[in-house]
């Protein structure tokens, strides 16, 4: 099977200036929050800075590469046979170097500027409740798994899928940045994890979030399809 390397390239650029802009907006979060005395401000500009960014992104690459821009959601698109597993596995690959990359130079670009932190997606579970935090990753990333099948592949937002995709990170985060920091995304969670060192939590995390995308995948393939799509 052949590939598509614009593709690739938009997978991999895509995912770097996701995890990139993830991993300084949660630096800066993690900052805020320890001079102001509290978590709200900081959760507000982490989920701002990923729902922002993602919502450019999908309509910056959806064109090129369907704008996956997470192995999660790649998955999810590979259970529902809306991937080839040849591109899918080329996609992991590229996103996950795209997520190394981004979370190296954002530490490297923040660590001269006086930021604590590395972007790390972790919160008040990851190190005691690990499990927990990765049910929480599991759930959410269902969640915006099926805003790609249903507001994207099945085309219901029309050209506000974009938007749809990006809210619904956006407000994953809001809700559950604070306990597991709200990746649902392996490379965003894999690309400062290396950065700081700590791979800890990091295999919890993969099968969190990929199951989460996976069930998300057959479930709205199989069971939610709509039915003008039925023949297809």
């Amino acid at each position: 099977m052949q590939l598509d390397f614009k593709a690739l390239i938009a997978e991999f650029i895509g995912t770097f200036t996701l995890v990139f802009v993830g991993a300084l907006a949660v630096i800066v979060a993690s900052n805020v929050a320890l001079a102001e005395g509290g978590n709200l401000l900081g959760v507000t500009v982490a989920a701002l800075g990923h729902g922002l960014i993602l919502v450019a992104l999908v309509y910056a690459f959806g064109h090129h590469s369907g704008a996956h821009l997470n192995p999660a959601v790649t998955a999810g698109l590979l259970v529902g046979g809306k991937i080839a597993v040849v591109p899918a596995v080329a996609y992991w690959v590229v996103q996950f170097l795209g997520g190394i990359l981004a979370g190296f130079v954002a530490q490297a670009l923040a660590s001269p500027a006086g930021l604590a932190g590395f972007g790390e997606t972790k919160g008040l579970l990851t190190n005691d409740h690990l499990g927990a935090a990765a049910i929480l990753e599991a759930v959410l990333t269902f969640f915006l798994v099926t805003t790609v099948y249903q507001a994207a592949v099945y085309g219901k937002a029309g050209n506000l899928a974009g938007v749809a995709i990006g809210l619904t990170l956006g407000a994953s985060i809001f809700a559950g940045g604070v306990f597991s920091g709200a990746s649902l995304n392996p490379a965003r969670t894999l690309g400062p994890a290396l950065a700081a060192g700590d791979f800890s939590y990091v295999p919890m995390y993969f099968i969190g979030s990929f199951a989460g995308g996976i069930i998300a995948g057959l479930l709205n393939a199989y069971v939610l399809k709509p039915a003008d799509k039925a023949g297809s």
